[in-house]
């Protein structure tokens, strides 16, 4: 299986890069590590069946990179919902801290240009739009805290509303004293423990 990107690497990269599949030993390999996974965290799929879901991963193999990509930036992605009307599987990084592969970024690529000086190696944004996932809504982060207890020595940048954005912040979430909460930061700050959670549908 194919090395993480450092964040640069992964800001540059061309979405046409993620789109390519991975070659057949390591999508065994990464098929075998979301399987195990998902056995042993039912609670975050009731009622869905492995079976159906490697299906569709194979059916969708140009979504494998992007899988891959989570994996491999320590975001250990499972299956936290389907949709009906699309047969879709939704894929959320579900590892207990915010990726470690993905820390120290500001949020976005025009905060990353307005830095002067001690520029962070990317941006959140710019990163999952190279992974080919989204970063969470404040919905999506909520949803996931009901399945388990995530960041609770970590943040997360989520989904910012433009207006907000537009003014110069961006939001960000973590779990202390067993509650959600939701901060807002400069867009163009960075910190080593807060990186992003991201979503994927297959």
């Amino acid at each position: 299986m194919k090395t993480a990107k450092t964040h640069s690497e992964s800001d540059r990269h061309s979405r046409g890069d993620t789109e390519k599949t991975p070659p057949s030993a390591q999508r065994d390999r990464l098929l075998s590590a979301l399987r195990l996974r998902f056995e042993k965290h039912p609670n975050r799929h009731q009622g869905l069946e492995w079976a159906k879901v490697q299906t569709r991963l194979k059916a969708h193999p140009e979504k494998l990179p992007s899988l891959n990509e989570m994996e491999q930036t320590g975001g250990e992605p499972d299956v936290v919902g389907y949709d009906p009307q699309t047969g879709e599987y939704i894929f959320y990084d579900c590892s207990a801290e915010s990726p470690a592969g993905r820390r120290s970024l500001c949020f976005d690529q025009q905060a990353l240009d307005a830095r002067k000086q001690n520029k962070p190696a990317g941006s959140a944004l710019g990163l999952a739009s190279a992974m080919g996932i989204k970063l969470l809504t404040e919905a999506e982060y909520r949803e996931l805290q009901r399945l388990g207890e995530f960041d609770a020595k970590t943040s997360s940048w989520i989904e910012t509303p433009a207006r907000i954005r537009k003014l110069g912040g961006a939001l960000f979430c973590d779990r202390r004293y067993d509650t959600i909460f939701v901060y807002h930061n400069g867009a163009e700050s960075y910190f080593a423990a807060r990186g992003f959670r991201g979503s994927l549908r297959v």
